[in-house]
Formats: structure tokens, sequence, C-alpha cells
């Protein structure tokens, strides 16, 4: 699926065991993504054992109803920052009640967004004691930009737990 399918299951299957290891859940709340990284983390056998849910916020009125982010932080920001990605990420970990969230936000293409090239994607992760986003500046087709976010939300995702192994 991803560029590289057996490393990126690998940093998947990673996350899951140190997540289950630790008696912690992961959400994650998709927008350019649509479903992809839910996917590449249900892939994995016994993911149920750490992974509660995802939601796929395309739509920006879905982000704010939804992920409870701020009408302001859209307004002000827009929806491809890493205002949104951060929001996002601590919405789904709130409303799915998990311990982690992982969020993606970005233009996947064809077009440029709010001023945004293609290519642009937030990242962001929010945890109980961190919150924290990258951005990315992708190249490819809609098909690599999303498989690439999703990529770098897992090696996020994974940096931080392997950064604060004892993290709770």
């Amino acid at each position: 699926m991803w560029s590289h399918p057996s490393q990126a299951g690998e940093d998947v299957a990673d996350v899951l065991e140190s997540l289950v290891a630790r008696g912690e859940t992961l959400a994650t709340a998709e927008s350019l993504t649509g479903g992809l990284l839910a996917s590449a983390i249900t892939d994995v056998p016994g993911a149920s054992r750490a992974f509660v849910g995802s939601v796929v916020s395309y739509a920006t009125r879905v982000k704010v109803s939804v992920l409870d982010v701020p009408a302001e932080v859209v307004d002000r920001d827009g929806v491809v920052s890493e205002e949104c990605a951060l929001a996002m990420a601590r919405g789904v970990r709130r409303r799915l009640d998990a311990t982690w969230g992982v969020a993606t936000t970005g233009v996947a293409g064809p077009d440029s967004q709010e001023g945004r090239p293609v290519g642009t994607v937030w990242v962001a992760v929010a945890g109980p004691d961190v919150v924290r986003a990258r951005l990315l500046a992708l190249e490819g087709d809609r098909r690599a930009i999303r498989e690439a976010s999703c990529e770098a939300a897992v090696s996020l995702l994974l940096d931080l737990l392997r950064e604060e192994p004892g993290l709770r």
C-alpha cells in the first residue's frame, strides 16, 4: 500500500505493540487521507487491542462540529494549518476517549487549497502529556501524497512513544 509497505506495516505494528504494552489506546482524525490511516492500522492483526476508531473529517464543518476544531482556528489559520491539525488530534482523542490522537490534514491535489500548494500536509499527535505537529512538503500524485502523509503520522507517533517510553 505505502511506498515501502513492509516498513510501514512494521511501524504500525510497533506502534500498536507499544500501546498495548502500555495499556494505552489510539484514535485517528483524518482529512486528506480519507480513512487510509485507519485502514493501515486495522490491517495489523490484533489492532483492536489498542485502536478505538477514527473520524474521517473531509469537510470543514465536520472538523468543527465533530472534532471540536474552533471555528476561529478555521477562520484565522485555515484547515491546512498546524493549529487545525493539533485541534483535530486533541478533538479525536477526547471524542473517542483514547490515550493518543493522531491527525492528518492537507492538500492532496489536484488543486491548491487556501493558497497552499499541493503536497502541503500537517500531521499531529496529541497524547497524555504531549502535543506535536509536523509540516510536510510532499511530492507526487494524490495517492503518493496520501500514503506519505500516513507514513509521517505513524512515524511521528512512533517517535513520541520512543522518546517517552514511560509517558503516561
